[in-house]
């Protein structure tokens, strides 16, 4: 351990009461809508002819909406099984939550704070021109991600954490020396070592006169932090951003949408991202599943504004009254010139149906020549993303996954080993990290890559608000490489005949579990 992080600390995992029940609160008026839907099936019985041909039609239409749909086929698929199984409720539930437009206005709120944010974003063509000089065969992915409003910098040091001890070392340093603000976005919070490390750190600074934004996610702080948490902080001068109150849309089933984002701004000029969390696992404090390991990124350069902005619309979406001037948090020095070439990217349900972060996964996969190394604590995936996979191992690239051999979520892991098979069977190669569970979220081939918050499934790619950053430069890449290797020497591969042999009983319940992957 480091000098932060001592040999003889013991973290916490504790749960409170007060977000149990809260909790439990929201679950039980979302099992009220559901009962109440499956009761209508009892009431119209005496009904049975007329209602049978209303279901006909009605399935007819339905499934003609879905198949002509644009969201993902696993997608469409489940509500067609949900509208088949379960007649006349799945029809209401498709109504209610199903349709592309269900969540219309709520949507149509949070993509105009998104544009917003927007508005502050400048393209420099003389950078795209010196890009794609340089790197002719990347330059359709650079050109991709500013179509969806995501610019290419230039200008900019980079610095890779194997894990996460590592990235908050760095951290702590870094806003021990903020002058202006500090802005910070978790999606789990864990009171604990790390916790209080990090809150006595920022009341010092608070107290100097620098402003502090501090935003999580409801569903990832509810069950760890005190009844009072929000309060308290309010109280010592923090400013508080919470994404989505869990009991705020209950009716419309919306807090299925997480904001699943890291990002640490410090004064404009530095920032972070990955998958570190502000919970005492995530720096081996405590072992819930064996060691954890999860990775992050620093960024010194022009860079950190694609972080700031991205940062900052979110807060606009979790403080709906506030409009804030983006160019208060502009970098305050300037920054040292050289060609690490950096997009930040991110996105959200409202993104849908151009989803780039899983776009521009799969056109790393494509313009790979030599390798595609992945590290997620989840893989599943849709059948595009398992063929630009096969596609590149039969094209003689070095294709390799590593997943956790100790999971956080049992039946994720179950369906995560459904979904190796016709990988397996293709030749890519699938390693389980055998000390613990990786939760590093990681994408690289030999010339660029992306780390950031973003898993390798549903949830991620559809679900979740994620942000990362892509770079182009050899030495960071060669340097990530390095790290993922010497996981793989810690790691298990993974055999097809293996996968093939698991016993009868899992392979049932593997098909089982697919129904339901866009739940998971």
């Amino acid at each position: 351990m480091s000098s932060i992080f001592k040999d003889n600390m013991i973290g916490s995992s504790k749960s409170y009461v007060s977000g149990i029940l809260r909790v439990i609160l929201v679950g039980v008026l979302v099992l009220v809508q559901f009962i109440v839907l499956f009761s209508l099936t009892y009431w119209f019985r005496k009904s049975t002819i007329y209602i049978y041909i209303l279901i006909e039609i009605g399935s007819i239409f339905i499934t003609i909406g879905l198949v002509n749909d644009n969201r993902s086929p696993s997608y469409k698929i489940s509500w067609i099984c949900i509208v088949l199984i379960l007649p006349i409720t799945g029809h209401i539930m498709y109504a209610l939550w199903g349709k592309a437009n269900a969540n219309k206005k709520i949507s149509e709120k949070i993509l105009l704070k998104l544009n917003h944010g927007t508005k502050y974003l400048t393209y420099d063509e003389n950078i795209m021109k010196e890009f794609e000089k340089k790197y002719p065969t990347k330059s359709r992915m650079t050109k991709y991600l500013e179509s969806q409003n995501f610019p290419l910098f230039k200008n900019n040091l980079i610095q890779y954490y194997p894990m996460g001890q590592d990235t908050f070392e760095a951290i702590f340093k870094d806003i021990k020396n903020a002058q202006k603000f500090i802005l910070l976005n978790f999606f789990i919070i864990g009171e604990g070592i790390l916790w209080s490390k990090m809150h006595e750190l920022l009341l010092e600074k608070i107290n100097e006169g620098v402003k502090v934004k501090f935003m999580y996610d409801d569903f990832g702080a509810t069950i760890r932090t005190s009844k009072n948490f929000r309060k308290n902080l309010e109280s010592e001068g923090f400013e508080i951003g919470v994404f989505n109150p869990i009991h705020k849309y209950t009716d419309k089933l919306y807090m299925n949408y997480r904001s699943h984002q890291k990002i640490i701004v410090i004064d404009g000029n530095m920032g972070y991202t990955g998958g570190m969390n502000l919970a005492d696992e995530y720096v081996n404090l405590i072992h819930r599943f064996g060691v954890w390991k999860d990775n992050a990124v620093r960024v010194e350069g022009d860079a950190v504004w694609g972080l700031t902005v991205t940062f900052l619309q979110m807060w606009e979406v979790c403080n709906p009254r506030e409009w804030i001037d983006y160019n208060e948090y502009r970098p305050t020095k300037e920054f040292v010139k050289n060609d690490v070439y950096c997009q930040v990217v991110s996105d959200g349900p409202v993104n849908h149906p151009d989803n780039p972060i899983e776009n521009i996964y799969m056109q790393i996969i494509h313009y790979a020549k030599k390798y595609v190394y992945i590290t997620t604590p989840y893989l599943i995936i849709e059948e595009d993303m398992k063929q630009a996979l096969i596609t590149a191992v039969k094209s003689g690239v070095d294709v390799r996954i590593i997943t956790p051999f100790i999971p956080d979520k049992k039946n994720v892991k179950i369906l995560t080993n459904y979904n190796y098979g016709q990988l397996l069977e293709a030749g890519v190669k699938i390693y389980e990290y055998k000390p613990g569970f990786i939760h590093a979220k990681t994408i690289i081939n030999e010339d660029c890559g992306i780390v950031g918050t973003i898993n390798m499934d549903y949830r991620s790619f559809y679900l979740h608000y994620e942000c990362g950053l892509w770079m182009c430069n050899r030495e960071v890449i060669n340097e990530i490489k390095s790290d993922l290797l010497k996981t793989i020497r810690e790691s298990m591969e993974v055999s097809y005949i293996d996968w093939m042999n698991r016993p009868f009983y899992i392979k049932m319940y593997q098909r089982i579990l697919n129904l339901f992957s866009t739940l998971m």
